[in-house]
């Protein structure tokens, strides 16, 4: 699928601000450095039984790669995945043995601190804080993996670096796991970071040195959730639609290390949001190579390590994937389409929740913001009253109620897209279509009154205020315009029943860019 590359404004914004409303706020990140780093001073008080292995314990995964996201609901939790090496040999002791003794130290770190037991995973020890803390730690036990480090120090200067880092990890479900000099599961987190830090390219290098500056410290030691590129960008917004779309299918859900690795290969250093979103799922399936017949996602900083090893013994994951990808992008392709920001969030508020959709609309539009009182929304909303706007005629009675319920803009023939009053600018050269609704009764005279406003419609001599009749039709009120003039313009709906005005709309604000 190819994806057009017209004028993007209108999903650039969107796009940007779903990004924020994604972002986990800096007090979480500062959280979890807490919470760690609490961890690993227990470590190493006196009378911990592993004080004497150099425990070194640190955030893996999302949080320190800077791609978490906010969880979707408040009974979620975010995730904050850590590690804890110890000091020993893979030789010198089982994976089992490894779990049992960071697991000690764990569960008295959770009675110490009044928490729940600690919950005995397939790889980690599971720390759950309190409930108002909204958030669980991840413990992962490992040690030093020196012979996979030897490997890597002699396959060429950029694995030598990342491999400098490599891990051997427990896993109870790993044949080794109780075998004494067996086989490790491996990891190396802190290499992929460096790898991830490599992809995000120029865009990161010079937004952390002005986090540097701001920090007065080196650009080695600004975290990467301090910097907001358009990778990391692209990623979380991804990972919301992977959530939402396999809401009721976890099992099959496309795991984060594989979006994140298979983004961070196609992303080619674009600056724009947009640009290197519709890069990203153009190319990022082409990383998916085939190694003796199976599917094969390097680890970046273990090429013998398989991100897609479950694809063989699960073929519905695979096909999961693939079906994910084709729908994301199928749905941004037709956000592409849209014209405006209302046009692109219609598009996209199934797919990325419609709660965060709407927030994001109201980043720019504070009338959009959910919980806004209806007072305050009326006092944001702008009426336009120059001079050469007509009063209403009629005498008033009042017998009902009129609303312009529906408003939508065509362009170049495509299909008619939604708007909203006071809502992002439209297009110039665009047909315009109101419906309205009335609870007013029996034979009655529809009027539609536009005010333009603006250089242009001056010069046109078109700035209108009067009151145009119309015909009331089966199943509403319609009345059509076109987006002539750049400025900010106003219709309104009237209703007027046996010479008296019964019911007015109130101004619909059109904003024309």
């Amino acid at each position: 699928m190819e994806f057009p590359l017209p004028n993007t404004r209108p999903i650039d914004q969107l796009l940007e601000d779903l990004v924020e409303e994604l972002q986990v706020p800096p007090g979480r990140y500062e959280q979890a450095e807490r919470s760690y780093k609490s961890l690993g001073e227990w470590l190493h008080r006196p009378d911990s039984t592993v004080r004497n292995d150099s425990p070194d314990v640190y955030v893996q995964g999302s949080f320190r790669l800077g791609t978490a996201i906010r969880p979707a609901s408040d009974e979620e939790d975010y995730d904050i995945d850590m590690v804890c090496r110890l000091d020993y040999e893979k030789s010198a002791l089982t994976q089992a043995e490894l779990k049992r003794r960071v697991g000690v130290e764990v569960k008295a770190y959770a009675r110490r601190y009044g928490m729940s037991k600690p919950e005995d995973g397939r790889r980690c020890w599971t720390l759950a804080y309190a409930d108002g803390a909204q958030f669980h730690m991840d413990v992962l036990p490992a040690v030093s993996d020196f012979e996979k480090r030897r490997y890597l120090s002699e396959a060429g200067p950029a694995l030598a670096r990342m491999g400098a880092t490599a891990l051997a990890i427990t896993d109870k479900e790993h044949d080794g796991f109780r075998q004494a000099g067996g086989r490790w599961p491996r990891s190396n987190p802190k290499g992929y970071a460096l790898w991830f830090r490599d992809r995000m390219g120029q865009a990161f290098r010079s937004r952390a040195l002005n986090e540097a500056r701001r920090m007065q410290a080196s650009v080695e030691d600004v975290p990467a959730w301090r910097v907001h590129t358009p990778l990391q960008g692209v990623i979380q917004i991804l990972k919301r639609h992977r959530d939402l779309m396999f809401s009721d299918r976890p099992d099959d859900k496309p795991i984060s290390i594989l979006i994140t690795t298979l983004a961070a290969h196609a992303y080619n250093q674009e600056e724009r949001l947009s640009d290197a979103l519709f890069s990203i799922l153009q190319g990022m399936d082409r990383y998916i190579t085939r190694r003796n017949g199976v599917d094969w996602v390097e680890n970046p900083a273990d090429p013998e390590e398989n991100f897609a090893d479950k694809w063989e013994e699960h073929s519905e994951r695979r096909d999961a994937f693939h079906e994910w990808l084709q729908k994301a992008r199928s749905d941004f392709a037709s956000a592409h389409q849209a014209l405006t920001a209302d046009g692109v969030g219609a598009v996209l508020s199934e797919r990325m929740g419609q709660g965060l959709v709407e927030r994001a609309l109201g980043r720019r539009n504070p009338a959009r913001r959910p919980g806004v009182p209806a007072r305050a929304v009326r006092a944001m909303n702008l009426v336009l009253a120059p001079a050469y706007m007509r009063k209403p005629r009629w005498p008033q009675a009042a017998e009902g109620h009129v609303k312009i319920r529906t408003a939508s803009f065509t362009q170049n023939g495509f299909r008619p897209q939604s708007f909203v009053s006071n809502g992002a600018p439209l297009p110039r050269n665009c047909s315009l279509r109101f419906e309205a609704d009335t609870t007013v009764t029996g034979r009655f005279k529809v009027y539609w009154q536009v005010v333009n406003t603006g250089r242009e419609a001056e010069d046109a001599d078109c700035l209108r205020g009067g009151f145009s009749p119309d015909v009331a039709v089966r199943g509403g009120l319609s009345h059509s315009e076109n987006t002539l003039y750049r400025g900010q313009h106003s219709i309104e709906c009237f209703i007027v029943k046996n010479g008296k005005l019964a019911a007015r709309s109130g101004q619909f604000i059109v904003n024309i860019g």
